[in-house]
């Protein structure tokens, strides 16, 4: 099985190799990479119909060594690693054989698939390493390709930000990420996945008492359990696009519509919550109600947003961020079981809306170039009617939007149904306050029945609403081909809920929550698991009869388009302002003092040094060219002209040297009468 799993993870890396030496725009790529994470999945099937309910396999081997330290590198499959595998790898084989028709036109179409697939490499290589050092590599690897594929069409400037902003925020993840990785590895001297967290005699059970950190293997202070409490939670943030660390997931829609259904689906912000799962124990009873707030908040706070936003991906971006945010509220009142249920289901259904996106934009863009028409592509106001165009794309949206609404007989319905019922069951006994937990993420599901009704009603119901301005539009739009036809048939399929349950009310039937609950669960021990699905479903097809009354008919309802609350959801909260003008601004216009100051007092000490050094050295050239150079050549210059004269004197005649004799005796006789 290790093999399998090992081929599994290297077969997109070898695809993203080949591909990179292919020609730019070979057709080549696509296939080369369709069949790489084809093969893997089948490996992946494998692996995971043999690790399934079975004792975890574990294997490793020494990495390297540094003093006493020895750092081990293996892979661990468990419950958890060969279904987030099987997911990625079910995931990312539809999102390919769209790709091969969505990209088909782009310039840089190897290197697309090149990206993609080490995109895949990377989050496949994650799920199943047990070593928190290669789980910080692939951490990292996930999120340089998600850079590179957000950025994909670098010559637009908004993609450029967004993946710059992209990289950013998750930069600030991965700073507590390590913290928290540094911070484990001081107290247990370990990196090893499996025996901090999986075995059964845990290396820490996460108390605190009397301000220390108590575990198996000693006590510390408290304080560094907060620590990597804190940095894990950094982590999971940005990779999960929690509240306050999501902004950048919206405008990740600059990528191509494939890539975000990758992304949204089952990779990038799925790692997050994996990450949560893999470290489950880490956290107090304390920790995970803070958790469970955060993520009720960021529900909520996403929905709500939704609710207003005129572009299609942007929609779908932060009904994403709200989906994510009941995954982290279910992993804080305990329902961990359910919180990765959902992760699976929102998986298939997700990605299923976006590539619905993917072939309404496709469409539209296709109306816009054929009419030379000036309008963009996404925004959901030029849309209406195309159901009768896009029959298919229609049905496939259809069984999306209800499974992301948790309608019975989809999958979404099982797997949301069982995070707000553990969520009231949490609540009992708990103060007033925390049961407004549950209470928000029950309002919040009925927020997301209204803006999913609405992008449907907008985008196919109605009359096409370009019509009304440009009556002689041409509509040569459909479907599309087999690679668009085939993987939104496969997920809507998967989407509904008997790949997940045969029993398609009792959420504890489901067969992946019976593998992943906790041992204590008890099903159906209150009134919770009947009122709640009742009330919820009942009122949500309430809310969605709304949103068709108020946008398709309009004499029905009225929605208030002006206003503190509408102005609020419009501007997504007002957070990337805020964002702008609290910390961006402050940190630009710090980088900008420390330019002057680098450039006009540190440059300009080190240019008056630099000066003065130059006339110190240039008045130091002066005088030793001028002064004692030229006392050296006078002096030489004196005892050349006194040696001339003295060589005037050795002629070779006798009467000279008798004269230079009568001379110097009578100079001598002058001197002493004179003296």
């Amino acid at each position: 099985m290790f093999c399998y799993a090992i081929l599994a993870v290297a077969l997109p890396l070898f695809a993203a190799l080949i591909n990179f030496c292919l020609p730019v725009k070979s057709k080549a790529a696509g296939w080369a990479s369709t069949l790489a994470i084809l093969v893997g999945c089948v490996l992946s099937a494998m692996v995971f119909a043999a690790v399934w309910n079975q004792k975890p396999l574990h294997t490793q081997t020494l990495w390297f060594t540094i003093g006493t330290t020895k750092v081990f590198a293996g892979i661990l499959l468990n419950n958890l690693s060969v279904m987030m595998l099987l997911l990625v790898s079910l995931i990312a084989l539809p999102v390919h054989i769209y790709s091969t028709a969505y990209m088909k036109h782009d310039d840089r179409y190897s290197r697309y698939f090149t990206y993609l697939s080490f995109f895949c490499f990377s989050m496949l290589g994650l799920v199943i390493v047990d070593s928190l050092v290669l789980f910080y590599a692939f951490w990292e690897l996930v999120g340089f390709s998600s850079y590179l594929l957000i950025g994909f069409w670098f010559t637009r400037d908004k993609a450029v930000q967004a993946n710059k902003k992209a990289f950013i925020m998750n930069r600030i993840g991965d700073i507590g990420l390590l913290s928290a990785i540094i911070i484990l590895f001081a107290k247990f001297h370990t990196f090893d996945i499996a025996t901090l967290f999986i075995n059964d005699n845990l290396v820490f059970k996460s108390v605190i008492h009397d301000g220390l950190w108590i575990s198996a293997s000693g006590q510390i202070p408290a304080m560094w359990q907060y620590v990597a409490c804190i940095g894990v939670f950094m982590a999971v943030a940005a990779k999960s696009a929690q509240f306050p660390l999501h902004t950048w997931l919206p405008d990740a829609m600059e990528g191509p519509t494939s890539v975000s259904a990758l992304i949204h689906a089952a990779t990038m912000v799925a790692a997050g919550v994996f990450l949560l799962g893999r470290v489950y124990p880490l956290f107090t009873d304390s920790e995970l109600t803070i958790l469970a707030i955060i993520g009720c908040f960021t529900a909520f706070m996403a929905a709500t947003i939704a609710l207003t936003q005129n572009d299609l991906k942007r929609v779908l971006a932060y009904s994403t961020i709200s989906q994510l945010g009941y995954m982290i509220l279910a992993m804080g009142v305990g329902a961990y079981g359910s919180s990765l249920f959902h992760l699976a289901t929102h998986a298939f259904f997700k990605c299923l809306l976006f590539l619905v996106a993917g072939v309404v934009i496709h469409e539209m863009q296709h109306i816009k170039e054929e009419n030379n028409l000036d309008i963009d592509p996404q925004n959901i106001h030029h849309m209406g009617g195309l159901r009768k165009k896009l029959p298919v794309t229609f049905i496939a949206t259809v069984v999306g939007s209800l499974a992301l609404i948790g309608i019975p007989l989809t999958s979404g319905y099982l797997s949301k149904d069982g995070i707000l019922i553990q969520a009231f069951e949490w609540s009992e006994g708990r103060s007033a306050w925390l049961k407004l937990i549950p209470a928000g993420a029950l309002f919040t599901s009925w927020l997301t029945a209204f803006y999913v009704s609405r992008l449907i009603v907008k985008v196919f119901f109605g009359e096409f609403r370009l019509l009304k301005k440009h009556p002689e539009i041409k509509l040569h739009i459909s479907d599309g081909g087999w690679q668009y036809r085939v993987p939104l048939i496969l997920l809507a399929i998967c989407s509904l809920f008997p790949l997940f349950s045969l029993n398609p009310f009792f959420y504890e039937k489901a067969w992946l929550f019976e593998s992943l609950k906790p041992a204590e669960f008890m099903a159906r021990e209150n009134i919770y698991h009947t009122i709640i699905p009742i009330g919820v479903n009942i009122l949500s097809v309430f809310v969605m009869y709304a949103a068709y009354a108020i946008y398709v008919k309009r004499n029905t309802f009225s929605f208030p388009q002006t206003g503190f609350l509408y102005r609020l959801s419009y501007n997504q909260w007002y957070l990337d302002k805020i964002y702008r003008k609290a910390i961006v601004k402050p940190i630009l216009g710090l980088g900008k003092t420390c330019f002057w100051f680098d450039r006009n007092v540190i440059d300009g000490l080190i240019h008056l040094i630099e000066r003065s050094s130059r006339m110190v050295a240039a008045l130091t050239a002066w005088s030793d060219k001028h002064i004692v150079d030229g006392f050296l050549h006078l002096m030489a210059a004196l005892v050349q002209s006194i040696g001339n004269f003295a060589r005037k004197f050795q002629n070779g005649k006798v009467q000279y040297y008798l004269y230079s004799m009568l001379l110097i005796v009578l100079i001598l006789f002058v001197l002493k009468i004179l003296i």
